[in-house]
């Protein structure tokens, strides 16, 4: 950094140092104990390029519902990485519940339900969140339990707590080992 800089900064600095005449010197309120930084987990959409608007308003999604983790598209480092392609089985994630693995994304399946709504409940497992098909279209991690008609994308206030305790202290404990867990679609 030049000089020239240095200088101009510690002018800069000592000017707005400088009381006014007249004015009174006021104590600024103390800071807010402060609490753990937001964990941040890093996703990469390049290998579902079809999916990328519905994997961003998913992982919005629950950025504005927790506080506790970040999700943040990146192009390199990321530990989740989102893929498309078919898989008789369907969508899953592969994951340790700890912000690490692979979500794949099912075209047949990606054409029966919401796609916002499947990118967000598999990103829930990877937050550390279980299946749960018996309830209803209100609970993401329903999952396709409710049916096709069933188009919310948003963790309920019991899901969005879940997740901030366990990533309470900004980040999860050590990372166990990846299990592959498969959306159930409804028989019949």
């Amino acid at each position: 950094m030049s000089r020239k800089f240095v200088l101009s900064g510690a002018i800069a600095l000592a000017v707005a140092a400088t009381p006014l005449a007249g004015a009174v010197a006021v104590a600024a309120p103390a800071p807010a104990a402060s609490t753990a930084a937001a964990a941040t987990v890093y996703y990469s959409t390049a290998g579902a390029p079809s999916f990328r608007a519905a994997i961003n308003a998913g992982a919005a999604n629950w950025n504005r519902a927790v506080s506790n983790v970040k999700l943040v598209e990146s192009s390199s480092g990321a530990s989740l990485r989102y893929v498309e392609g078919n898989d008789p089985r369907g969508s899953y994630a592969q994951t340790d519940g700890h912000g690490n693995g692979t979500i794949f994304i099912d075209y047949s399946q990606a054409r029966q339900y919401d796609n916002t709504r499947i990118t967000a409940h598999e990103t829930g497992h990877v937050l550390g969140l279980p299946d749960h098909y018996s309830g209803p279209c209100s609970e993401l991690m329903s999952g396709g339990g409710p049916g096709t008609s069933c188009h919310n994308a948003n963790p309920n206030s019991q899901e969005s707590s879940r997740v901030q305790r366990l990533w309470a202290n900004g980040i999860r404990a050590a990372a166990g080992p990846q299990q592959r867990i498969y959306e159930q679609m409804p028989v019949g």
